[in-house]
């Protein structure tokens, strides 16, 4: 059996091509990997029972799996359907897109909005660093972080430098914990993180910076590490560190990845 095969059909190959392997950064992202490969098997499997080996008995159980199947993929795996929705609207060249639709005043007073959200956090980072006190302060970005606010106490407070460093004294009650800016204001403080087991991550890191990477690995969200030990400030972000940044290094990397 011969089949025609045009430059619709490659271009028909490309972009399964290309959704397949934009999806699997995605899944690989949320470590959900080994269920991409499992769907992707099974697919396979079906379509060649069904298409190439036309068994109907086999074929119809199959039909019958994939249309019940997509259903409870949808149940059991939401939250990994909506981080990946929401990296994909989220991804720079969703963003470029969408700032096409916004005017240039509007584009200009959310940047000055997120540069008065920086300040009085990289300037409290800096004292905190200097007097070697801990500290782990997440900024939300497109990712809600609701159930993460619940495990702490509410603030609800404008983002103030003397408040942050108050937080993370030594002798505060919510020093452990993580502090959660979001929309402008501090939503929480002494919030508990999931924690990364990433085995890559330096064993010299502790806790904080391990509880910043499994945030950043799980949402959207940026991460900012005060080492106790050292006074180091490190930033997770997308599941990755940047390790001893300066304060022009802090800012500029905030300015970046939030504006």
């Amino acid at each position: 059996m011969f089949f025609e095969f045009g430059i619709k059909d490659i271009i028909d190959i490309l972009l399964v091509a290309l959704m397949l392997y934009y999806i699997y950064r995605l899944m690989r992202d949320s470590r959900s990997l080994n269920v991409f490969i499992g769907i992707l098997v099974f697919v396979v499997t079906w379509i060649f029972v069904s298409q190439v080996l036309e068994m109907r008995l086999l074929g119809t159980i199959l039909d019958k799996l994939v249309s019940v199947g997509v259903i409870a993929l949808i149940v059991l795996f939401q939250e990994d359907i909506r981080k990946v929705l929401y990296n994909l609207g989220a991804h720079q060249r969703m963003r470029r897109l969408a700032n096409l639709f916004t005017s240039k005043k509007s584009r200009e007073r959310k940047k000055e909005g997120v540069k008065q959200d920086i300040m009085p956090v990289v300037m409290a980072c800096m004292n905190l660093s200097r007097n070697k006190v801990g500290a782990l302060i997440v900024f939300e970005r497109n990712m809600p972080l609701d159930a993460i606010v619940s495990t702490g106490d509410r603030i609800d407070a404008s983002i103030n430098q003397r408040l942050v460093e108050n937080i993370f004294f030594k002798n505060s009650p919510l020093h452990d914990g993580a502090m959660i800016i979001s929309q402008h204001r501090i939503k929480a403080a002494g919030c508990i993180l999931p924690v990364s087991h990433d085995l890559d991550i330096p064993k010299e890191l502790g806790l904080r910076h391990r509880s910043a990477m499994g945030v950043s690995q799980e949402s959207d969200a940026l991460a900012i590490v005060v080492s106790e030990e050292t006074g180091a400030i490190s930033i997770a972000f997308h599941g990755e560190f940047r390790l001893r940044l300066s304060a022009e290094e802090l800012e500029s990397m905030l300015t970046k990845d939030l504006g």
